[in-house]
């Protein structure tokens, strides 16, 4: 089968398991709060939940050392992302769908690493950088999917439950069409995965928490982004507009940023760029109006994909020999920083009433991560390229 096929596979694979099995809860809240199941507490305790999972998903991904476990445990996630959805159908209340969505946490975890180690070896094996880059994208098209039912359901006066429904049947359409053509671990890909990394791999841990940092500081809005629509705009269909065009300006990201021609030297800078427009774009969700949260949405989502596409071209720079390894090590350190914010989100909400004092720490967190990345250890090639000696500057 064509590189071009299992790549596009890889790209559904990243829209279903991550748009739905993993953010479809996003424009699912307003409903859930609205029908009384759970408060804005509870949501960030769910949301946390999620995110743990998807923590440990990560961390057992990087167990997975020969073909067979790659393979079972990509399906195993792809299926389990269609039926927790199909189950959330019948949850009511807070347990119920806190215990789901740690479920889908785990499965869309086991999805993006092994998709990302999968689909970047093909892009480079046949030499397709921009197609491989391209990947990424599928999780923002995702966004906009879930947000657009989201919205069909809305002016159809749909229920939560109705909605859960219609995202497990697109979840398990999807998964059909590309069931043939996943890319299979072969023993190249497994030696990817498996070989002994550099003893020392200088800027992986500064790296990781750039993305940690990373984390916290977009996954706040982006679980509470539909909910605050919704409270500026008193329910009415307009607020459902919000979620999908995040989607679309993440999707929006990665192609430009595909186009960049890349260069070890030039990495961390669109980095740093990218990780201070979106602590601009957190901000922008505190001016108090619907311009506000429109400016949010383009300057906070238009690098939430990019800057996962970034960071993982800054570590194969970093560490060429083990990228798969240190795919699974860098969605674990993004896995611990999501986990924080809708916690972080919870105490706020308990403490202050909203979201502001959340939202605030988000964007310094970024900020941080920006100047991180600024001041992060050169890539090998770039250390040749300049001249200088190889050891940690």
């Amino acid at each position: 089968m064509s590189p071009l096929i299992r790549l596009l596979a890889s790209f559904i694979a990243l829209m279903m398991a991550m748009g739905i099995g993993r953010f479809s809860l996003t424009p699912q809240l307003p409903h859930l709060i609205g029908e009384g199941q759970i408060d804005l507490t509870g949501a960030g305790l769910i949301a946390a939940a999620n995110y743990l999972g998807y923590l440990l998903g990560a961390l057992d991904a990087m167990r997975a050392r020969c073909p067979e476990q790659v393979r079972g445990r990509l399906h195993t996630g792809l299926w389990l992302c269609v039926l927790l959805t199909l189950v959330s159908y019948w949850a009511y209340g807070f347990w119920p769908h806190l215990l789901l969505r740690f479920g889908s946490g785990i499965a869309s975890a086991w999805v993006m690493v092994m998709i990302t180690a999968l689909s970047q070896h093909i892009a480079l094996t046949e030499n397709r950088p921009r197609l491989g880059a391209l990947v990424f994208a599928g999780p923002g098209l995702g966004v906009m999917l879930t947000g657009l039912l989201a919205l069909a359901a809305n002016v159809t006066g749909q229920n939560s439950a109705t909605l859960w429904m219609i995202y497990a049947v697109a979840a398990l359409l999807m998964l059909l069409v590309i069931w043939p053509a996943l890319p299979q671990p072969a023993s190249t890909a497994a030696q990817t995965h498996t070989s002994a990394p550099d003893s020392r791999q200088p800027g992986i841990a500064r790296l990781g928490a750039i993305y940690g940092l990373y984390g916290l500081g977009y996954i706040i809005p982006a679980t509470f982004l539909s909910q605050m629509a919704n409270a500026r705009f008193n329910g009415q269909w307009q607020a459902d507009l919000f979620w999908p065009a995040f989607g679309l300006c993440a999707a929006i990201g990665v192609v430009l940023i595909s186009f960049r021609r890349h260069r070890p030297a030039t990495t961390r800078y669109w980095l740093m760029g990218a990780l201070w427009v979106q602590a601009f774009g957190v901000l922008a969700c505190l001016i108090p109006s619907s311009a506000g949260l429109a400016l949010g949405v383009i300057l906070c989502g238009t690098p939430f994909l990019a800057c996962m596409s970034l960071v993982m071209q800054r570590s194969r720079d970093l560490a060429p020999r083990a990228t798969a390894r240190n795919a699974a090590l860098l969605t674990a350190c993004f896995a611990v920083g999501q986990l924080s914010g809708p916690l972080l989100a919870a105490l706020s909400s308990h403490f202050s009433g909203g979201l502001q004092p959340a939202l605030i720490i988000a964007a310094s967190g970024l900020s941080l991560a920006g100047v991180l990345a600024w001041k992060s250890i050169s890539a090998p090639a770039e250390r040749a390229l300049c001249g200088a000696p190889t050891a940690q500057r």
